[in-house]
């Protein structure tokens, strides 16, 4: 298995699923979205299986302090230009991802493994 974690450190979900992987003593590797936002080349790859639409978390406080409930715009620029409004935490393992907390998918990761 290689797990890949995309999240933020003082987000709760993100504690989850990092929680989850450890007490299955499965290595997996951490990156604060918050300190480097996703690359050009993993928004492609997360979106091959999931939505753009999906990656935005309109409950945020940064989605609704830029007002872009009330805006158009440009899904994936604004995804690479401002990880504050990403959905976490993103989970990958190879070609599949989740977003947010799926503990049942993640079950089924492991046990496929």
């Amino acid at each position: 298995m290689n797990i890949q974690i995309l999240g933020r450190k003082n987000c709760n979900d993100t504690k989850k699923a990092q929680r989850f992987f450890k007490e299955r003593r499965i290595n997996f590797h951490f990156r604060d979205l918050a300190e480097k936002g996703l690359s050009n080349g993993e928004l492609e790859n997360i979106c091959r299986t999931i939505n753009p639409e999906d990656l935005i978390d309109k409950e945020s406080k940064r989605y609704k302090k830029r007002g872009l409930e009330y805006m158009v715009y440009n899904i994936e620029e604004e995804l690479l230009s401002d990880p504050l409004i990403v959905k976490t935490p993103i989970v990958r393992n190879s070609g599949k991802v989740t977003v947010g907390v799926e503990p049942g998918v993640w079950a089924e990761w492991i046990k496929d493994a």
